[in-house]
């Protein structure tokens, strides 16, 4: 049997940056996914290797399961229910699996990854033979939880294969978890997401388990459901930037501007709230969808002005604005800023004539752009072959 898993990338909509200083933030799950298909070989295979196929990079990585017992002699002590933080001689051992595949040094970031992959296999499935294979509609490295809808998705492929996890084999076509089960999910995805990211908010991971949109602030995590279709184009820049600068350099200004931070940080407080009543309010209200629409654009507009503020634009952000301006489009950054993506809101009128135009300038100025839903599905599962 062969089990697949699929888990949705995210955006922020409103309040990155201000969410660390106190602020509400919305996050919301797209329409773009990362697949994990998973299955165990059988005696005819005659194989006893665990292998990670990475298809889109065209890159392979195996081990005997020999070595995996010797790098782990006391595999049997992980407790499936109940997930737990890699250890640092874990992680050494780890390490050291994923330093004998001697990945290419132009894909070396894939590292933390593999070793995510490897943690979650060894904690949920000991040293069996398998062979798990990737692919993601998300390009990685730019902000749209690319690599918590990895967690999500191998996690929940790995669960549902446990004894942890009960579910339809026979069912057709795609199946999602109960809650209890999305909790375990979640629970263990938010452990891959430490190895790769060290400190994760587990924003990502959650919005990519339970799809939908999350509301959070001060580390209170809220899902809210969406009463109105929402579909953004998404700007890829290509331009990577340093999170951890851009968040740091925020902070610099506002020591430095107490007083006018402290307002910046408050309008995007205002912002996300707004927004989270007016996507949640009942399509049947007195506000019709195109009007609906058209408050986003303004609040859109607003946050991407108070993002300005905090110096967190970028050449390439602002090349996307300009350009999105001239069709009377409203859009923002999304996520850390300084390149990364920048999320343009696409009307229900608008017609596709002037999408492809956006998308023709966008894409002669070097960008890749995707079109996805928003505030969609979670996480989801299906099963092929004999059970």
């Amino acid at each position: 049997m062969e089990v697949r898993a699929r888990a949705p990338g995210k955006i922020i909509l409103a309040g990155e940056h201000a969410v660390v200083h106190g602020s509400t933030a919305m996050a919301a799950a797209i329409d773009l996914y990362t697949y994990v298909s998973l299955r165990f070989p059988t005696p005819a295979d005659n194989d006893d290797t665990l292998k990670l196929n990475l298809k889109d990079m065209d890159l392979e990585f195996s081990w005997p399961v020999g070595r995996i017992k010797e790098a782990f002699p006391e595999l049997g002590s992980f407790n499936v229910s109940s997930p737990a933080s890699c250890s640092l001689e874990v992680t050494k051992a780890i390490a050291a699996l994923v330093e004998e595949q001697n990945i290419p040094e132009v894909k070396i970031g894939l590292a933390s990854g593999v070793s995510a992959f490897l943690w979650l296999y060894i904690s949920i499935h000991g040293c069996k033979p398998a062979k798990a294979t990737v692919t993601s509609e998300l390009p990685l490295g730019s902000g749209l939880g690319s690599s918590a809808a990895l967690c999500v998705a191998l996690s929940a492929a790995l669960l549902s294969l446990s004894d942890s996890v009960k579910l339809d084999f026979d069912h057709q076509g795609w199946q999602i978890f109960g809650d209890s089960e999305l909790d375990l999910v979640n629970k263990w995805a938010f452990e891959g997401e430490k190895i790769i990211h060290g400190k994760p908010s587990g924003i990502d991971n959650t919005v990519s388990t339970y799809g939908n949109m999350i509301k959070f602030r001060s580390g209170e995590l809220t899902l809210i459901k969406t009463n109105m279709p929402l579909k953004m184009l998404i700007t890829n820049t290509k331009v990577g930037r340093n999170t951890k600068a851009l968040v740091a350099s925020v902070s610099e200004r506002t020591l430095r501007h107490p007083t006018a931070m402290a307002a910046v940080f408050n309008a995007v407080d205002s912002i996300s709230n707004e927004m989270a009543t007016i996507i949640q309010s009942p399509v049947s209200d007195d506000l019709s969808i195109t009007e609906k629409e058209e408050k986003l654009e303004e609040l859109m507009e607003m946050n991407q002005g108070l993002l300005q503020c905090m110096g967190v634009s970028h050449a390439s952000i602002e090349t996307v604005l300009r350009t999105t301006l001239k069709f009377k489009l409203s859009s923002k950054l999304t996520g850390a800023g300084g390149g990364g993506c920048v999320l343009t809101l696409l009307p229900t009128l608008l017609s596709g004539t002037v999408v492809d135009k956006v998308i023709a300038d966008l894409e002669s100025c070097g960008f890749q752009c995707l079109i996805a839903g928003i505030g969609g599905k979670g996480m989801e599962i299906s099963f092929s072959g004999s059970s």
